[in-house]
């Protein structure tokens, strides 16, 4: 079992299992350098306009699948609350973090390290507690009662979360010029998870990664983090250098997933990502999932694929999807491969 690094006290040097080979190394090739020449944009949801609120999705959706939105309607009292619960739960007493800890990558409340699976050889530099947290029938009696205050937190950040996230999938429908309501139903559905995720101070962020690369399996990602820097992304897709996401105070970060991709059938990108450390500040980060039911089936939407343009992906279950997603442990080209059509 691989203790959570939340557990120990300050750390010396970065632990054997946790040095990443040189070619995994955040600074490792070309590819991998810091691009200077974009940041990711930024949405203002309180805009009037609403025709440049849609503009400005999709081409923050073509360029990074991910951007900033400010004027989001989600109050800030929610949001510090639930960052401040967060950050509290990871000062909890080990002994109380530990009830929650499994390597159950199925199990819901679930505290673990790295990505929390026994066969981990190489480890990454995070913790995180995975909650259920939507609908609030299904999920909420199995809530941690520690710290006392992270229930109520999490009520009503959820739903103000959950709001902001279905908006923008209206808007990104409009924006791929499909009907209003394209991603209600279904493709929407499913669950509510969160991850709360926990970077202690790295005495050497050249050494190792928070998460390696991946774009997530889902639909929308929303994420709040404390103002500590770490996230990235890449520029102009997979090929692209890797950009710093700087957090505006009280903006949420949003990034499209593998079923944004698939259903706008390449128009609009998941966002590719990986959290870097940070030698200084420790950093929390609160990611929300929305996604489509288990048995949703996933196609391009219909009117995408007309006038000769090709379907880029086969139908398949969301199910089918995550179950690959998990095999092949989030590579993007790997997954993709599974789906794709061939021309």
């Amino acid at each position: 079992m691989a203790e959570p690094l939340s557990n120990g006290g300050a750390y010396g040097s970065v632990p054997e299992p946790y040095r990443l080979p040189e070619h995994k190394r955040p600074g490792s090739s070309p590819s991998s350098k810091q691009s200077k020449e974009a940041a990711i944009p930024v949405v203002d949801l309180g805009g009037a306009d609403h025709g440049k609120i849609v503009e400005q999705i999709l081409q923050a959706g073509r360029e990074f699948g991910f951007f900033q939105v400010i004027n989001h309607g989600v109050a800030d009292e929610v949001m510090r609350e639930m960052m401040s619960a967060a950050e509290e739960f990871f000062r909890l007493p080990t002994e109380e973090k530990m009830v929650h800890y499994s390597t159950d990558s199925k199990k819901v409340p679930r505290f673990h390290t790295s990505v929390g699976k026994d066969e981990e050889k190489l480890l990454y530099w995070r913790d995180c507690l995975k909650l259920g947290c939507y609908p609030f029938e299904q999920f909420k009696h199995q809530w941690p009662h520690k710290p006392p205050s992270l229930r109520a937190a999490l009520e009503a950040y959820t739903t103000a979360a959950r709001a902001v996230a279905l908006r923008l999938l209206r808007l990104a429908a409009a924006a791929l010029g499909l009907q209003e309501d394209h991603f209600d139903g279904q493709l929407s559905g499913g669950p509510v998870l969160m991850n709360v995720n926990h970077y202690v101070p790295c005495p050497d962020p050249s050494l190792t990664l928070g998460l390696a690369p991946h774009c997530d399996p889902n639909l929308v990602t929303l994420l709040m983090a404390n103002g500590v820097t770490g996230l990235q992304t890449r520029h102009g897709g997979g090929g692209g250098g890797w950009v710093d996401v700087e957090p505006l105070p009280g903006a949420l970060v949003v990034n499209f997933g593998h079923q944004m991709e698939a259903i706008s059938n390449g128009r609009m990108k998941s966002g590719e990502h990986r959290v870097v450390t940070n030698a200084r500040a420790a950093r929390t980060s609160v990611a929300a999932f929305v996604m489509p039911e288990m048995g949703c089936t996933v196609t391009p939407a219909p009117g995408l694929v007309s006038g000769g343009e090709p379907p880029l992906c086969r139908p398949y279950t969301y199910e089918e999807f995550v179950g690959v997603y998990t095999s092949e442990t989030g590579d993007r080209d790997a997954v993709l491969a599974h789906f794709q059509t061939k021309h």
